[in-house]
């Protein structure tokens, strides 16, 4: 089992204190935009590796207009072993991280929790530009690989250097070599860390049984097709270098990549397909990789979807509280209303999260708010 079965939040964006018991089973959040729902998401996701669900500095994620910092502090049970994990940023530096009063690093938070999510920005994914696609898939792969947050900060890092000296038209050799070996070392791990992620979620994919469609997967190159080797990558990127520097900036690589998806009952490409099936494929992805970590790692991971009661039907709503029930899931869900999470029944805790005088705070629900048939007459 995989989950949160404490979360307390101090100073966290709306949020001025909120401490939640929980109980392994899925949470259901509840209350009016604005309220606080989503910070929530984002303070969970904020439990493994990377920037969390929306992608902000740590000063961004303070509380104003205090601004004094923020920390968060949450009990996990993963590998029959319970872990207390807190993550705080003080002043608007860089977030920290310490497991069982040790201090640690984000690497190592992702060997221990797996997190997965669905959040509103990503319904345009299949047709927005390459690089959300990029930033889904590699979600995903850091799944399966904890290390592909390093090999992907190693890439960014050594090719920020070349590029540098591609602006600045720097020509000598000797310049590039070092650089260029380290990058195709990452870039490599990275192209292979992505293409296991699509092969993974296809096998996944083809013992689900849901109503939710499957979606084909194909990884792809922009220009051309990526080296199948470190070295066949280091080889491309030094015959690049005259093509690079007119550009100023490196044409090849894993940052070129780009990620197909097609509706495979109807051989449809997913940016064709309607905002309704565009939503389906994303949550079949999302089942898919759950399934496939349950698979490999024995527990699903913690998944979190934002808002993704209200862009789906009753029969599929229905379909996907089903599916995490069966899977054993720890998943983080949202809507404005306790209506929508009805077909959930007693196999979620709900909270209703509403505002007070100017910060969110967190509530279990009653009874008779999330059962309207326990309503008295």
């Amino acid at each position: 089992m995989l989950a949160l079965t404490s979360l307390k939040l101090s100073h966290f964006r709306s949020h001025l204190r909120a401490d939640l018991h929980l109980d392994g089973r899925p949470v259901a959040l509840y209350g009016n935009n604005g309220a606080g729902k989503t910070n929530i998401l984002e303070a969970v996701s904020l439990f493994s590796p990377g920037r969390g669900i929306r992608r902000a500095s740590a000063a961004d994620m303070t509380r104003r207009p205090e601004a004094l910092g923020w920390k968060l502090m949450a009990t996990l049970q993963a590998n029959n072993q319970a872990y207390d994990v807190a993550t705080w940023s003080e002043s608007g530096a860089a977030r920290q991280v310490r497991v069982d009063e040790k201090a640690s690093n984000q690497t190592a938070l992702g060997q221990i929790c797996r997190i997965v999510w669905l959040v509103p920005a990503m319904d345009r994914v299949w047709i927005e530009a390459a690089e959300g696609r990029r930033r889904f898939l590699d979600r995903i792969a850091l799944s399966f690989e904890p290390g592909h947050a390093e090999a992907s900060l190693t890439y960014e890092k050594t090719m920020r250097e070349r590029n540098k000296l591609l602006k600045e038209q720097v020509r000598d050799p000797a310049w590039y070599r070092v650089i260029e070996a380290q990058m195709s070392a990452a870039g490599h791990r990275i192209h292979q860390a992505r293409q296991q992620a699509v092969d993974i979620l296809h096998a996944a994919q083809e013992k689900a049984e849901t109503a939710f469609p499957t979606a084909e997967l194909e990884l792809i190159q922009n220009d051309g097709s990526m080296p199948h080797t470190a070295e066949d990558f280091r080889a491309a990127l030094e015959e690049s270098r005259f093509r690079d520097l007119a550009a100023g900036r490196t044409l090849v690589g894993p940052h070129r990549s780009d990620l197909l998806g097609t509706y495979r009952a109807k051989g449809v490409p997913a940016r064709e397909c309607s905002t309704g099936e565009q939503k389906a494929l994303l949550v079949s992805l999302i089942l898919a990789n759950a399934r496939a970590l349950q698979a490999r790692e024995g527990a699903p991971p913690i998944v979190l979807l934002d808002e993704v009661a209200a862009h789906l039907d009753a029969v599929r709503r229905a379909a996907l509280y089903d599916e995490i029930c069966a899977l054993g899931v720890q998943a983080w869900m949202t809507g404005t209303g306790p209506e929508l999470f009805e077909d959930l029944g007693g196999r979620a805790q709900v909270f209703e999260v509403g505002e007070s005088d100017g910060h969110s705070i967190v509530n279990p629900a009653q009874a008779e708010e999330f059962h309207p048939q326990a309503r008295p007459v």
